[in-house]
């Protein structure tokens, strides 16, 4: 399967683009009032695309197993992309107020940018690893 690294790493690479479009796509939405995206046909072209980016990225680590491990970046990662669903959550469903939900969906998009900054730089701390 190591032979297919490169095509899963490259789907992978394109749904997170797909993922993090469609995200900030419906969050400005939602800030701008429009409540018929939490229910719509792009909520769930949400949960495909997000579906597909975690089987990718499940046979990523299916094919380098011992890289979570190997490479501290990877967890962080991980750590941060609990976080971006939690804020995700607030800012589209469990959020109260709308200050509420506006500040999570701002910190589930700099959440996004750290992630990023991670996967180039191969280093936990990302953008700041200079």
């Amino acid at each position: 399967m190591l032979e297919f690294y490169p095509q899963i790493k490259a789907l992978h690479v394109g749904l997170v683009f797909a993922s993090v479009a469609l995200f900030s796509l419906r969050g400005a939405m939602v800030m701008a009032g429009s409540s018929w995206v939490l229910s719509g046909p792009l909520r769930f072209l949400s949960f495909g695309i997000d579906t597909a980016l975690l089987l990718a990225g499940l046979a990523l680590f299916t094919i380098l197993p011992g890289a979570m491990f190997a490479n501290h970046w990877l967890a962080v990662k991980m750590i941060l992309l609990v976080a971006y669903v939690v804020l995700g959550s607030f800012a589209f469903r469990l959020g109260r107020t709308r200050r509420t939900r506006a500040a999570c969906y701002l910190g589930a998009l700099a959440v996004i940018v750290t992630m990023y900054g991670i996967a180039i730089h191969h280093h936990p701390l990302g953008w700041l690893s200079g």
